[in-house]
């Protein structure tokens, strides 16, 4: 297949105080995309401020990453907000972000859902449309791109906003027979062989496939693929990742 492209994404400025998880300098350099932690499941202030600077020196495009409000739990605990409330925390970590990125020279570019609330919206009704609120009460007539899962209800509620919206996948995440990720709790959920995960970013970019938990192949229609940054060795992961999607012929390029 020719004239493939394909964005790379990874969760950066995940760390809060003097507590660090992400190397977030040497993966700006890797990936297209930094979906910035915008203080509610980690971040604070100034890491929002470096990242920004960061990404914005290497043309990186910024991101917001929002999240319920939950730091102890990284984000990843379910929870229940009403839509009103979870509309204004959605704003308010993306306006707090677009501070720093205009600082930098660049702004708020696109907006990911992070942990349990990506995977909430995913068929929440009623979550994914006060995520999308949140969206456009931020963007004040922009309309920014919403990044997640292809076929969530995230996606049916923004395109019915009008909101641009971008596929994504995981190269290191277990997917269901229905093409969902399977959850971080159960046996297998997170794919540690670097070999594999490799080679499933190569098979999603270019094939549109990828191989399910249950053996089945499954239709991905991805146009960015996240590499976790908070994983061991996700540095050289994603180098390898990047070098074998060229080798491939795919351009890593950031979506349009």
């Amino acid at each position: 297949m020719t004239g493939v492209s394909i964005d790379l994404n990874a969760d950066l400025g995940e760390g809060f105080g003097r507590w660090e998880l992400t190397d977030d300098e040497r993966l700006l350099a890797v990936v297209t995309s930094a979906n910035v932690a915008c203080g509610f499941h980690a971040g604070d202030a100034v890491t929002m401020r470096r990242v920004c600077e960061l990404a914005a020196a290497r043309g990186v495009r910024i991101g917001a990453q929002v999240s319920y409000r939950d730091l102890a739990g990284f984000g990843r605990r379910a929870m229940d907000v009403p839509g009103h409330e979870l509309a204004a925390e959605v704003a308010y970590q993306i306006g707090a972000l677009e501070v720093f990125a205009r600082a930098a020279g660049a702004r708020v570019a696109y907006v990911k859902p992070h942990g349990a609330l990506y995977h909430r919206v995913v068929g929440d009704e009623e979550q994914a449309s006060a995520v999308v609120d949140g969206v456009l009460l931020a963007g004040a007539g922009e309309l920014l791109p919403v990044l997640g899962l292809p076929g969530s209800r995230l996606h049916a509620a923004a395109k019915k906003a009008g909101l641009p919206v971008v596929a994504e996948a995981f190269a290191d995440r277990a997917y269901t027979a229905d093409g969902a990720l399977v959850p971080r709790g159960r046996e297998g959920a997170v794919l540690h062989d670097p070999g594999a995960v490799v080679e499933r970013s190569v098979s999603m970019a270019r094939d549109g496939v990828v191989t399910a938990k249950c053996g089945r192949s499954v239709a991905v229609a991805a146009r960015s693929l996240c590499l976790h940054g908070d994983t061991p060795g996700s540095v050289e992961l994603a180098r390898r990742v990047r070098a074998r999607l060229e080798e491939s012929g795919v351009r890593v390029e950031a979506f349009a």
